[in-house]
């Protein structure tokens, strides 16, 4: 049971001098100064609302009441101090605590929970212990997209905010810049949704501001690859790219590996002796490391980069980087570029090539379906994209071990080989040799 503690009551157990009923404004805070001990002054339109003055001077709100009946206990709850609160704020937020007495709702632990919200709750910390604790356990082949999605639009629109007053509104905020960018929209959706269950099943939350939310619409799958006249023009078109942009696209056609984990590349990864890039799991998209033999080209574009005696490489740093410290970026205005000359070059040609808009990670597409072409094993070529999907998903991962490390390397010279051949050149317009490009 609560109980306010009326100061009339207190007056009559502990008649002093000290301790006097009033209206608390303005005027009456003014108007009272400290002496040898603390005075009280009580007010007398909210029970239990009062102004302590300390001898020092110190003039402090408070509000006082009672638990479990009239032989119970009485608690302080500290408004605060005047100066820092005017008369008016304070009786807004007596008022706001006798109404909360009378809900039978304890302000002390009213404000505990304010105090843990605003702390354990807000949202740009609880989603840091939200990837330590579950995205990292549960979704390691895809955490690292789930954190940078949060980082880049989650944590600016909700920064601090508590999760317990996260509406669909904020939903609607944090979507909002992704909406043209359906699979990252679907993706940011399904990170927000997965994050409030968490906290759902943690306790911190009673329910989701998802639940009942309809996700966004699936992207259109895309079946874009680039034709071999296509991909001649693109890998002609880096010749004019800044440094390191030109090898850093070719490697993309040569290898068939991500962007981020081609820009990302560090020399401590290559063995040169063995013709060998060894893609650590921390870095790899899906958690899973891969080894990615390397053709002649490839070994060539990466001699180029090299910097040091011929057929010898760096022992550590970045491949791409023109800071030395971080990796390469402005993959966007490098495309652009690439896209200027290459069409530069199609219009050129005795029969005019006009390449149809392309993204680079149409580049996968494009040599899985090469080695369609020539052949190569489905299984060979998922291996070689690093997919753990198919053959390699479920218990057939578990049991079928295979790493395809004979199959990959001839599929990638054959496929070397293939690009090889379409950079011959069939007459002296046309295109350089390969050799010459890289001379």
């Amino acid at each position: 049971m609560f109980s306010l503690v009326p100061a009339n009551v207190l007056t009559e157990r502990r008649a002093s001098k000290h301790m006097a009923t009033g209206t608390i404004n303005k005027a009456t805070v003014d108007a009272t100064h400290p002496g040898a001990t603390d005075k009280m002054l009580w007010d007398d339109k909210i029970k239990g609302y009062g102004l302590k003055v300390t001898p020092a001077g110190a003039k402090i709100y408070l509000f006082q009441y009672r638990i479990g009946g009239r032989g119970a206990k009485t608690r302080r709850y500290t408004i605060g101090k005047h100066g820092a609160l005017t008369p008016e704020k304070a009786r807004r937020e007596a008022d706001r605590l006798h109404i909360l007495i009378r809900q039978g709702i304890d302000p002390q632990a009213e404000k505990q929970d304010r105090q843990r919200k605003a702390v354990d709750l807000a949202f740009s910390d609880y989603a840091d212990r939200f990837v330590e604790e579950c995205l990292k356990v549960r979704w390691k082949r895809s955490h690292k997209d789930g954190e940078s999605l949060l980082r880049l639009y989650a944590k600016p629109v909700l920064g601090s905010k508590p999760l317990p007053d996260i509406t669909r509104a904020d939903i609607r905020a944090v979507l909002a810049p992704a909406r043209r960018k359906l699979a990252t929209c679907r993706n940011l959706f399904a990170v927000l949704r997965r994050l409030f269950r968490w906290a759902v099943s943690e306790g911190d939350l009673h329910s989701s501001p998802l639940d009942g939310v309809e996700a966004p619409a699936l992207p259109q799958k895309r079946d874009r690859f680039l034709s071999d006249d296509e991909l001649r023009l693109v890998w002609l078109g880096t010749e004019k790219m800044e440094f390191p942009f030109a090898s850093l696209f070719r490697l993309l056609i040569i290898t068939g590996q991500r962007v981020e984990e081609v820009a990302g590349l560090e020399w401590s990864e290559l063995d040169r002796s063995a013709a060998m890039w060894s893609l650590p799991a921390e870095r790899a998209k899906n958690g899973e490391a891969s080894q990615v033999p390397l053709s002649d080209l490839a070994m060539v574009e990466l001699d180029s980069l090299s910097k040091g005696k011929k057929g010898k490489w760096p022992r550590s740093g970045l491949v791409f980087t023109t800071t030395g410290e971080t990796p390469v970026s402005g993959f966007s205005r490098a495309k652009r570029r690439v896209d200027r000359e290459a069409g530069a070059l199609g219009a050129k040609e005795e029969e005019p090539i006009k390449i149809a808009p392309w993204r680079l990670h149409d580049l996968r597409r494009t040599l899985a379906t090469g080695m369609q072409r020539l052949g190569v094993r489905f299984e060979v070529t998922e291996a070689i994209l690093n997919h753990v999907s198919g053959a390699k998903s479920g218990v057939a991962g578990v049991y079928q071990r295979h790493d395809w490390g004979p199959e990959k390397r001839s599929a990638l010279d054959a496929w070397a080989a293939h690009i090889a051949k379409l950079l011959t050149p069939t007459d002296k317009t046309n295109v350089v040799p390969l050799a010459a490009a890289r001379a």
